[in-house]
């Protein structure tokens, strides 16, 4: 029945790697089930057989989705079925993206969509390198113009030493976490989060996701040499096309030239403009294809840039190859934040809030190898008033949760211990003016929000993003890009970290492939760059203020014995609501017994501290305690102290002298002190006041010697008489009449 199935094992970083296709979704242009262990992932592609008309556009869509199946779980929520894509569903999809886009023929407009989704999780492999293997073997196998495959890798940097692919526990102890993915070539893209690494250590890593992955290129061709299907075929440039762009390139050199000479952007993109009116007016009454043309002037566009830096080394706003705009860096702009900065380069900008929270603010994250709490948030908002557009306002898109997330891997490496600074983080970026790199505005930003806010950031952290110019002749590689040079050149090439080493580095080729070479002299360069941002921004803050903002949360520390986390907690909840209700305060209770006490006062902290202290406390034979009478008897006083803890002063430990009447020598309300004896043979507390020197809480019972022995045996006091005893309930009095 599966006459067409075929099976590649290719031996990868210790482990098998197999492909197969030809059984499983087998009406797709392409379909390839990828596994690596247990981790299993199905990948499809499918082509349009026609462009849609007016489409001057590539439409690639790649769509990544993990099924709660794969893991064995059933999905949370009302309806039980998987909804929206989650953030790590979209990070993934990006990433897929990223290294197939450029390989696909210039020219090319027919939709293509590829999807990936998880079957099975090990919980071991990750399933991302799985996807983009099979992706690129789907691709590869279905005959849609591609010049693949492409292949990536995992890296990571254990004990000073690479690990190709590393498991999800080994990710725990690695000071590297990298992806790699390119051709046999060179590399197309790279993502990665590093505990502050040197620029050698980081191109080294490349360098060996690269070579590791080059079996796996070669196990595609070979699945495709017998598997592929026919290539597609693809239209010959026509002469009338040529003829077409050699006029437009007469006509629009010059205009084109002359209308990128204005450094500012939004004069500079009215020129453009006004150019590009000019120039299809012209082509228009000389009868030419003016709707060929539209697609012709973003060629000219970059040929009119790119030529300009490689002739003169000078770029659109007049700068060289590594000045890096100017800056300005403000906090404190927010009075009522607990940290803010504006971070102004050039003409990008972003607004940076930080926000300290409670562990009641954690994100709870339901991932497919299990549920998760993430105490740092950063979240990226692209507004379009920030480039002179109007548009849609909504939930964020791929794009912003893209540029977040990788802000987010830049600082998290910096961030103080948990167990050191307890709060939970969150930073906010606003773009309020964008020209290129605003994700790198934001790691500047937000690292000053968040030194702003009082977090002991280990370093300060910046970011740059880098871009290329090259063509045959030669390259230019370009410190702090504008968003021109970055549409029309071939690499966008960001890396953020603190003056000791690298935090996240993230690279994307629009061509086939770069050489390390490039990539060396980009690092370098970049370094030069961050260092130069770095002070900077030391000019409007140079670490972290000496305490956490006014308007923030104190948060208190404190461990008590597990077994009286629920003396803490109360049936159902009772007693921490109480707590929590009467002082202000939010609490945070952890299995192991610490207890986190947040408040806006250190008065209400201490409320809630003394207040879980004493209901953890144990009392302290002989120890002398504070305390309030809260309910008489004519046996005695109940007394209430350490917070939450009740004892009995029997009548007899009232006082020296005898006592009739409980209540001729306390009330409920008083305040009293107290000493332990003892505790009876059900652990009830047994206190004594007349030990107690009541003004100063001296201990004197040197002085006033032991009670004498009762009736019940040494140390015992006497039952007193009255009219109830506990032995033989309330006695009767004898009267005239029953005698």
């Amino acid at each position: 029945m599966f006459e067409n199935y075929f099976r590649k094992d290719i031996a990868w970083g210790g482990q098998l790697l197999t492909l197969e296709t030809g059984k499983i979704a087998r009406q797709a242009d392409g379909a390839v089930v990828a596994r690596l262990g247990d981790t299993i992932v199905l990948c499809t592609v499918v082509g349009a057989r026609s462009v849609k008309p007016g489409q001057d556009f590539f439409p690639l869509t790649v769509n990544y989705q993990e099924k709660a199946f794969a893991a064995g779980k059933i999905p949370g929520g009302f309806f039980k079925r998987e909804g929206r894509p989650s953030e790590s569903e979209t990070l993934i999809s990006r990433l897929i993206d990223r290294p197939l886009r450029p390989l696909f023929p210039e020219g090319f407009r027919n939709e293509v969509q590829v999807i990936a989704t998880v079957l099975s999780h090990d919980l071991e492999n990750d399933p991302d390198v799985v996807a983009l293997v099979g992706c690129s073997a789907a691709l590869t196998l279905s005959g849609i113009p591609f010049f693949g495959p492409v292949a990536a890798a995992r890296v990571g940097y254990i004990d000073g030493q690479y690990v190709l692919n590393p498991t999800m526990a080994q990710r725990q102890t690695s000071q590297l976490e990298l992806m790699v993915a390119g051709t046999a070539e060179g590399v197309l893209m790279v993502e990665s989060e590093a505990k502050e690494l040197s620029e050698d250590v980081m191109l080294g890593a490349v360098e060996f996701g690269h070579k590791g992955f080059q079996s796996v290129i070669a196990g595609i061709i070979d699945l495709a040499e017998r598997a592929g299907k026919e290539p597609w075929a693809l239209p010959e440039p026509s002469d009338a096309i040529a003829a077409l762009k050699a006029r437009i390139t007469e006509l629009g050199t010059a205009p084109m030239a002359e209308a990128y000479k204005e450094t500012q952007k939004l004069v500079r993109q009215q020129n453009v403009s006004a150019a590009k009116k000019a120039l299809i007016a012209q082509l228009t009454e000389e009868g030419l294809d003016v709707e060929k043309a539209k697609g012709l002037l973003k060629q000219l566009e970059a040929d009119v840039v790119r030529n300009a830096i490689l002739d003169t080394g000078l770029r659109i706003d007049g700068r060289d190859t590594k000045t890096v705009r100017p800056i300005v860096a403000e906090v404190g702009i927010l009075p009522r934040s607990h940290g803010s900065a504006l971070f102004t380069r050039g003409e990008t900008q972003a607004l940076c809030v930080a926000t300290l929270g409670t562990g009641q603010d954690e994100q709870i994250i339901d991932a497919l190898p299990g549920e998760y709490r993430e105490h740092f948030m950063l979240h990226y908002n692209f507004p379009p008033y920030s480039v002179n557009e109007t548009g849609r306002m909504g939930s964020p898109g791929r794009r912003e949760v893209g540029h977040g997330k990788l802000a987010w891997r830049a600082l998290r490496p910096l961030l103080p211990e948990k167990d050191k600074f307890p709060y939970t983080l969150r930073v906010v970026s606003e773009i309020t003016e964008s020209n290129g790199s605003s994700s790198m505005a934001t790691v500047c930003g937000s690292s000053l929000a968040l030194m702003d806010a009082g977090t002991p950031l280990k370093r300060p952290c910046a970011g740059i993003a880098m871009g290329l110019i090259k063509e045959d002749r030669g390259f230019a590689v370009l410190s702090d890009i504008l968003g021109d040079e970055d549409h029309l050149g071939d690499m966008d090439f960001k890396v953020a970290g603190s003056d000791q080493g690298i935090t996240a580095l993230q690279m994307d080729i629009k061509i086939t492939s770069i050489t390390f070479a490039i990539m060396r002299e980009a690092l370098e360069q970049a370094k030069d760059g961050r260092l130069h941002i770095l002070g900077e921004m030391a000019k409007g803050l140079t670490g972290a203020r000496g305490e956490v903002s006014a308007n923030a949360p104190r948060i208190t520390v404190i461990q008590v014995p597990k077994e009286k986390i629920r003396e803490v907690i109360g049936s159902g909840g009772k007693v921490i609501r109480e707590i929590c209700e009467q002082t202000g305060c939010k609490i945070d209770i952890e299995d192991d017994g610490t207890i986190k006490v947040a408040a806006t006062s250190t008065e209400q902290a201490q409320r809630a501290i003394d207040w879980i202290r004493g209901l953890t406390a144990e009392a302290e034979i002989g120890a002398i305690y504070n305390g309030k009478v809260v309910k008489t008897a004519e046996f005695g006083a109940f007394v209430n102290f350490l917070g939450a803890k009740d004892g009995l002063v029997h009548i007899s430990e009232l006082s020296n002298d005898r006592v009739n009447r409980t209540t001729d020598l306390v009330n409920v309300g008083d305040a009293v002190k107290v000493k332990v004896l003892g505790f009876d043979d059900r652990g009830k507390v047994k206190l004594s006041m007349r030990v107690v020197d009541q003004a100063t809480g001296a201990d004197i019972t040197d002085q006033v010697g032991a009670r004498r022995p009762g009736p019940g045996g040494e140390g015992e006091a006497r039952e007193p008489r009255g009219e109830f005893r506990r032995d033989r309930g309330p006695r009767r009095e004898r009267t005239d009449a029953a005698e």
